[in-house]
């Protein structure tokens, strides 16, 4: 559509959504980002249904879901929160049959769990890890639990075909594969549709109607121009339900901390043209301190994979996790620049955290159980930073040893074996495992454990496990340098 809208495009358009809510008994999930265009498509369904007869109003079923990863800007993620409850206000007092949802990502998959937590290196386009865990999985977890309720579901999303040529190729194929008129496949769901009612608008048609036509559940449209016009680059994060859908990274309404680009000009830009933003500018320092260089972000990192096992590439091993060292540092930095925009952002910032507890208390866990740190340095890294005592009773650490211990076991080990770069990790992991082991009531699997401990950890130094590596892999394979979904590869030793 080139031209601009009339009053006759949004008349038909309104019979239109009135005329396929009708035609069936198929719920509708809307996705919702807070960005101009699911604003514009949540906006016509939500007067489309509230111009029909009382009676018709409720023939179904409509899941407005709206996707916060935890990383959103917290700008963006303050507007998108309260425009949720506005929703839910005004649904109440307009009796529709709009059902309001705010979805997240699975407390012990969240960015920061698999970051600073299991190590995870930051996400890149070779190993894009992020966007299944904290965007299309819990979309999809929504619809699948919608379609095996009712048995099908209609998506109705504000995709343009105007936004790429890609997008544009996308959706005309699967036009062409319609069985019903106005509804597409869902390539990536079975027994769901998808209903995009302004795929032909461009982006002035869908601005043209947003100033046009009052938000009908009292959030300003005005507002929201505002905050686009707060960055140069345009576009929205729109609802993802496959790893096709372009990167939340190039566009207004992505998350801060996205390292799929190699520059966050929008966060930039708008430190930049607004000088009340500038309390985000530690954001933007610390997300660029993440994204380091490929020889940078290697020496951040293990040089075993996850599970303790070596990859081979061009003559040298392929990193894994990150170490330690790399995990604390990253959390401390986090804490200080969340301690600092509370101080320093508005005031609705506050309810809104870079991290959650919840995530903190997930990551603890991992350090003591999975990697065995026992010295448990999180509640002291929290309580350096904040000057708060963390609280987490659901797990009270090792019941033997803690940081005193750590500090003699640390002491030792660089005193009588200096070169051997391992040798705490692998003293501290056997302590741990025993004493664990200790309090139960059969002690089966202890000795494969420690086996495997011992394993991981023999080493003296990355050099040293190069040479094991070459001396007893005859017919070495090269491995991809980029690390697999779960920082696996390729296995070729121990």
């Amino acid at each position: 559509m080139s031209h601009a809208l009339t009053k006759q495009d949004i008349t038909n358009i309104t019979k239109l959504i009135q005329q396929l809510y009708l035609a069936d008994s198929i719920p509708w999930v809307c996705g919702y980002s807070g960005g101009k265009d699911s604003t514009a498509i949540v906006q016509l369904v939500w007067n489309a249904i509230s111009q029909l007869p009382a009676k018709q109003r409720n023939y179904k079923d409509i899941h407005v879901i709206s996707t916060d990863t935890l990383v959103e800007s917290p700008v963006v993620a303050a507007w998108v929160n309260k425009s949720l409850e506005k929703m839910k206000s005004a649904v109440t007092d307009s009796n529709l049959p709009i059902k309001v949802h705010r979805l997240t990502p699975k407390i012990d998959n969240t960015f920061w769990v698999n970051l600073i937590g299991r190590g995870y290196p930051f996400p890149r386009h070779s190993f894009r890890w992020c966007t299944s865990r904290l965007k299309i999985d819990p979309a999809n977890h929504f619809i699948e639990q919608t379609i095996s309720a009712a048995g099908e579901a209609i998506l109705v999303l504000g995709t343009r075909k105007a936004e790429s040529t890609t997008r544009k190729a996308v959706m005309e194929n699967y036009e062409r594969r319609r069985v019903r008129e106005h509804l597409s496949p869902n390539g990536s769901m079975l027994n769901s549709y998808v209903f995009s009612p302004i795929q032909e608008w461009t982006n002035d048609n869908v601005w043209q109607y947003l100033m046009q036509y009052a938000n009908p559940w009292n959030n300003s449209n005005k507002e929201l121009l505002a905050m686009y016009r707060g960055a140069s680059p345009d576009g929205e994060c729109p609802l993802v339900l496959d790893t096709a859908t372009p990167s939340c990274g190039n566009s207004r309404f992505g998350c801060w901390v996205c390292t799929l680009v190699s520059e966050d000009k929008s966060m930039a830009a708008m430190i930049q043209n607004d000088e009340e933003k500038a309390w985000m500018l530690p954001l933007l320092d610390f997300r660029n301190e993440i994204v380091a260089d490929n020889e940078t972000d290697r020496k951040r990192r293990d040089f075993r994979r996850k599970g303790g096992h070596l990859t081979y590439h061009r003559g040298r091993l392929v990193h894994g996790p990150y170490t330690k060292e790399t995990r604390e540092f990253l959390l401390r930095r986090l804490l200080e620049i969340n301690l600092y925009i509370n101080e320093e952002g508005p005031k609705e910032i506050e309810e809104h955290p870079l991290i959650t507890l919840e995530e903190l208390r997930v990551i603890r866990k991992i350090w003591l159980d999975e990697k065995h740190e026992f010295e448990d340095s999180l509640p002291k890294i929290y309580e350096e930073v904040t000057g708060k005592i963390f609280h987490d009773h659901s797990l009270p650490g090792n019941k033997y040893f803690g940081q005193t211990e750590w500090n003699i076991l640390n002491e030792t080990c660089k005193d009588l074996y200096p070169d051997e770069e391992l040798l705490l990790e692998m003293q501290s992991s056997l302590l741990d495992i025993e004493s664990r082991y200790n309090l139960k009531v059969s002690r089966k699997g202890i000795i494969k454990n420690l086996e495997a401990t011992i394993q991981r950890a023999f080493f003296k130094n990355e050099n040293d496990a190069l040479e094991f590596y070459l001396k007893y892999n005859t017919s070495v394979d090269e491995a991809s340098e980029e690390t697999t979904d779960e920082i696996g590869g390729y296995y070729k030793c121990c």
